[in-house]
């Protein structure tokens, strides 16, 4: 004669409640989670594996397997699926090393007119040179595997980045006039609040544009070479920098400054 099934006390903390209700209303969460958390919030209202199956439309056994899972684990660890053994690796750890330290460095130094490395030539590489490093398992690579390496680990051999440093052997004095003709703009000012001068004064700041060349003239259009007295609008400018060449660039002449009051 087949015993009764014993309930089993299942014990849920306030927090481990929160966090299944707000599970069991997910509408984003896999359906297996959603399932096994109602199941545990159920048992632990009625602790009967038979009306917890029939109310949920699950088998009695289901909702067994489940409440022991969470026994022997914890409650949310038991919505999950145990991991299961799967295949063996066959690409080792001190291979999966070797191929991600070839791909930070660069295709030119093994021989490679490519700048950077592609996933398909990174392949072909390790295939042909992996064996002769004592990593065999490489011997079948293909690109697909490589992506997936490089993904573990965050490498983009294709995307480098870098910085331009220019260090210019000028640059203190440079930087001293810079600062000196601040200084004297800030000086320029002061004096223009606590006196009105006699001459109105006015501060231009100008610096290098896009299409206008500061330093020397390259080329010139007929009727754009600014001239005192004559207007030209920046329309124009912008047209005739467009339709030159990119070796070409504008000049603005350059602006005098007006000489100091004693």
């Amino acid at each position: 004669m087949a015993r009764w099934r014993q309930a089993v006390e299942l014990a849920l903390t306030d927090e481990e409640i929160d966090r299944l209700t707000a599970i069991a209303r997910s509408r984003s969460e896999p359906a297996r989670r959603v399932e096994r958390a109602r199941m545990l919030l159920a048992y632990c209202e009625s602790p009967s594996f038979y009306a917890v199956g029939q109310r949920l439309g699950a088998h009695h056994q289901t909702v067994q397997r489940c409440v022991e899972r969470a026994l022997a684990y914890s409650p949310l660890a038991a919505l999950d699926d145990r991991p299961r053994p799967g295949k063996e690796p066959t690409i080792t750890p001190e291979a999966k090393a070797w191929l991600v330290s070839l791909a930070c460095e660069k295709a030119k130094e093994h021989g490679y007119p490519h700048e950077l490395w592609t996933t398909r030539l990174l392949a072909r590489h390790a295939r042909e040179n992996a064996p002769a490093a004592g990593h065999e398992c490489l011997a079948g690579l293909v690109q697909g595997t490589v992506c997936k390496i490089l993904g573990q680990e965050e490498v983009k051999p294709h995307k480098v980045r870098y910085y331009l440093e220019r260090r210019d052997a000028e640059f203190e004095q440079k930087m001293a006039e810079v600062l000196c003709v601040y200084r004297e703009v800030q000086l320029l000012k002061k004096a223009a609040k606590a006196k009105k001068p006699r001459k109105p004064m006015a501060v231009i700041s100008y610096d290098e544009k896009p299409g206008i060349q500061a330093i020397a003239r390259s080329a010139c259009w007929p009727g754009l070479i600014c001239s005192p007295g004559k207007f030209m609008p920046w329309s124009e400018i912008a047209t005739a920098a467009e339709s030159s060449s990119n070796s070409s660039s504008f000049l603005m002449p350059p602006i005098r400054p007006a000489p100091r009051s004693s």
